[in-house]
This record gives C-alpha cells, sequence and structure tokens, in this order.
C-alpha cells in the first residue's frame, strides 16, 4: 500500500522538533570523524565530505531563506549568489572557513539548521514559499530539510566510515509529506533510501530518477 492511499488526516505532521532533532543527531556523528578524512568523497557523490557539509548547510539556510520574505516570491528563489568554489563542486551561497577545521565546518551546518528550525517554527502555517519541486509551505520545507539532512549525513557516513541511521519516526513522516507514493509497509529509513536513489527495497527497481513533492497537505 502506497501512503497516498491514506488519508491525510491520519498523517503525523513533520515539525521543527523533528528538523532540530535530525541536525542535532547528524552533528553529534559527524563530530566523530577524523581529521583527515574530510578530503575524501562522500558515498557516490562526486563532492568530498568538506564540500558534502558546505552543500547541506547551504540548503538548510537557503529553506530558512525562502520563508523569510514578508511575502515570499513564488516562482523563484530568492537570489543570492550560488557559486562554487572548483569545477565541479557544488554551487552554494554558505562555505566554511577552512581554517576553521572540522569543527567549525560542524557549527556552520548546525548555524544553518538552527535558521531552518526557527522559520519553521514561526512562520505562519499559511505561508507559501518557492521550491523547484512544487511552492511549499514551512512543514514541508522542515521536512526537506530533513531529507536533506539524513540522506546528506548518510553519504557522509559511508565517506567519512562513520555508523548512521537516523529515528524511524522521524523518516516515517517526511515519507508521508514528501513521498506518498512510497510503500508504507517497509522500514522506513530503508524506505527513505530508495525514495532518494540511494538504496535497493525489495520488490521494488532501484530508483535512477526521483522528486518528492513538496506542495502542501490538507
Amino acid at each position: 500500500m502506497s501512503r497516498s492511499e491514506k488519508t491525510d488526516v491520519n498523517r503525523r505532521p513533520v515539525t521543527a522538533d523533528d528538523l532540530d532533532l535530525a541536525v542535532r543527531l547528524a552533528v553529534e556523528v559527524l563530530r566523530g570523524a577524523p581529521p583527515e578524512a574530510w578530503e575524501g568523497k562522500a558515498g557516490s557523490l562526486e563532492w568530498d565530505c568538506w564540500e558534502t557539509v558546505e552543500h547541506l548547510s547551504d540548503d538548510l539556510f537557503a529553506y530558512a531563506a525562502q520563508l523569510g520574505p514578508k511575502a515570499p516570491p513564488l516562482d523563484g528563489d530568492v537570489p543570492f549568489v550560488w557559486e562554487s568554489r572548483r569545477q565541479g563542486g557544488p554551487a552554494n551561497a554558505i562555505h566554511a572557513d577552512r581554517a576553521a577545521g572540522p569543527a567549525g565546518l560542524l557549527t556552520v551546518l548546525e548555524a544553518s539548521g538552527a535558521l531552518l528550525v526557527a522559520m519553521a517554527r514561526t512562520a505562519s502555517p499559511e505561508k507559501r514559499a518557492y521550491h523547484g519541486f512544487g511552492v511549499s509551505d514551512p512543514e514541508g520545507f522542515a521536512a526537506m530539510g530533513i531529507v536533506e539532512t539524513v540522506v546528506h549525513t548518510d553519504d557522509l557516513a559511508q565517506g567519512l566510515g562513520l555508523v548512521w541511521s537516523p529515528p524511524a519516526d522521524i523518516c516515517a513522516r517526511v515519507l508521508a509529506r514528501l513521498f506518498p507514493e512510497a510503500p508504507s509497509d517497509t522500514e522506513p529509513w530503508r524506505t527513505l533510501l530508495w525514495a532518494t536513489g540511494r538504496g535497493d527495497l525489495e520488490g521494488r527497481p532501484r530508483l535512477t530518477k526521483w522528486r518528492w513533492d513538496g506542495t502542501p497537505r490538507a
């Protein structure tokens, strides 16, 4: 059974507290990485682990920024300048000072996450803002921030030699919010990895293309 076959009446919302916990757990795990490992590739990504944390920080910052204006744009991003520091690297508005080391990098991640947590907690539920996967609401942006956090932390864990498994209940709520067509009778974390093209799920083909549905739910 897919999640879309269930009514939204029974869906538990994704909250700012869910996002806060996801970011906090990610930072705690990443603090265990050896300093020399940050230049290695992050899982199957073409970016190194340092760049991947910058990208994740940039995602969280950008989602918060989209919700920031009194009347957010509905047809495009808030026009920050996103640029890559090297050919093939992520195009970010947020870059961490390498002189601050991994501890400084994770402080940037923590700070960016806190911005989105604050916006998700304080913005009116009626607020709408642009995203390439659909105009969304504060709950949707919180859910997107969680997906970015947990799947990129998985990429990082592979590159840094760490163990990572986010809370199943948060994964289940995010799946219900952003991936309504995903199966609901499989383990939530494995299902989220499958839904984002990062893993296999028994009885289903591996995804080579994917996107979430950020549009508000009833």
